[in-house]
């Protein structure tokens, strides 16, 4: 059976650097013979958790009516989930927080899944990006048999569209054909 890959984007630029390195990546894992599916967090209706905690006592329905439900039930179909965001501020973007906080409902289905990491930032320094990391590993250790099996690091990137001229893209191009 092929392998599901689900590839999340938290961009809130259509083409930004990370949103192209998701793409890159999708590529190569599509050449490789995986099933590949994007989701973008931009084109989603989200709402942040309110921590009512109705889904605890509810089956694990959240009392919010947005997409949510949805992207929870392809994390948890997938075999790898690939997590992108820009950092800002030296963290995550404000929509890969609010997607891993509204994991709450049923994150403890999301079992058993390799995870890789895709991070841009403008710094050219790859170590301004490890707080978004140490952010996205938080949420893997609350996962039961999560496996981090690669991260890919988009430094010196800004404009939209300034990782392609990067060796980076390739990279992730590679990324996905390994996957």
């Amino acid at each position: 059976m092929k392998k599901k890959v689900l590839v999340i984007s938290a961009s809130p630029r259509k083409g930004g650097n990370s949103d192209l390195l998701c793409d890159a990546l999708i590529r190569g894992a599509q050449e490789a013979g995986k099933l590949t599916e994007k989701i973008s967090l931009r084109d989603k209706n989200l709402h942040p958790c309110n921590a009512c905690e109705i889904c605890l006592d509810n089956g694990g329905i959240c009392a919010q009516e947005d997409d949510m439900a949805e992207i929870l039930a392809t994390m948890i179909a997938a075999d790898i989930i690939v997590m992108a965001t820009p950092v800002y501020f030296y963290s995550m973007s404000a929509q890969s927080k609010m997607l891993i906080d509204r994991t709450y409902a049923r994150y403890m289905e999301i079992r058993n899944k390799d995870f890789y990491f895709i991070v841009t930032a403008a710094d050219s320094n790859r170590q301004a990006l490890e707080r978004a990391i140490e952010g996205l590993r938080g949420f893997t250790r609350c996962l039961c048999g999560a496996k981090e099996k690669g991260v890919l690091y988009g430094t010196g990137v800004w404009k939209a569209g300034e990782v392609i001229n990067k060796p980076i893209l390739q990279q992730a191009y590679e990324a996905g054909r390994s996957i």
